[in-house]
């Protein structure tokens, strides 16, 4: 395995954001990158103008709503575009996973939990079982892992500025905590907080009230990485120049380098 550079991003709408996700590409050059809520279907990515920087695309996506995708610029296999142990009806486009140069790489859009009300929420702990169980399976096996994505959780009370969210939100509620915790026992390590163990490091800033310019911002956006991986683990930081752009997202890329 060599020196790789792996970065995730919720684009809120990829052809909106064609334009900065090419020139984030070209000015950082990650070896992989994960997108989040692309809200489009297959045909509609822009995977030509990626292919120009010398980027492949491989899509996971949904009309309209939620969409994954990685664009590489080194080789890698597809492995799963869906999470395992979801019922085969679940169109959701929220997971691919994906190995290249040794490693297993998971891209993410988990459920936000705040919509359908108990029911919503329900999905979304579900899903985090899934993927825990996921995660557990692969660590067994000693699988060189990172998972990446739009987490849609606040670990901690330190990772949202104060009145961002309401005690209440499913970001932050105590069963949601209680998941992300148990794939951190099951020994992933949260790269950004392996590296800047304290205070802010937002990753989010809503569109509303302000946010951007009071930095009343989230960290939801995750590199979790297994033993071997967090040994090699050079860098983690979000992007937040990106969010002063014109017609930015609400989320800034997080990029990891792994020596």
């Amino acid at each position: 395995m060599r020196r790789m550079k792996i970065a995730t991003w919720n684009v809120n709408s990829i052809r909106q954001r064609e334009r900065h996700v090419a020139a984030w590409l070209e000015r950082r050059q990650p070896d992989l990158l994960f997108l989040q809520e692309i809200k489009c279907e297959a045909p509609a990515f822009p995977a030509m103008t990626f292919q120009a920087l010398g980027y492949t695309a491989e899509i996971v996506g949904q009309k309209s709503y939620n969409g994954v995708a990685v664009l590489g610029r080194i080789p890698f296999t597809v492995i799963h575009r869906s999470l395992p142990g979801l019922p085969e009806d679940d169109a959701q486009a929220r997971y691919i996973e994906v190995q290249a140069d040794g490693i297993t790489a998971i891209g993410i859009y988990l459920p936000n939990g705040n919509s359908r009300g108990e029911e919503g929420f329900a999905y979304k702990l579900n899903w985090m079982d899934r993927l825990a169980e996921r995660i557990e399976t692969l660590l067994a096996n000693d699988t060189p892992l990172i998972v990446t994505g739009d987490f849609n959780v606040a670990p901690t009370d330190e990772d949202y500025a104060k009145g961002a969210l309401s005690p209440t939100d499913a970001l932050v509620r105590s069963e949601t905590r209680a998941r992300l915790r148990r794939m951190i026992w099951a020994g992933m390590t949260d790269a950004i907080r392996a590296v800047t163990p304290e205070g802010p490091v937002y990753t989010f800033w809503d569109y509303q009230a302000a946010a951007w310019e009071r930095n009343a911002g989230l960290r939801i956006d995750h590199a979790l990485l297994s033993p071997g991986l967090a040994e090699r683990l050079v860098s983690a930081a979000p992007d937040r120049m990106e969010r002063e752009q014109q017609q930015p997202s609400d989320h800034v890329p997080v990029m990891i380098e792994i020596g």
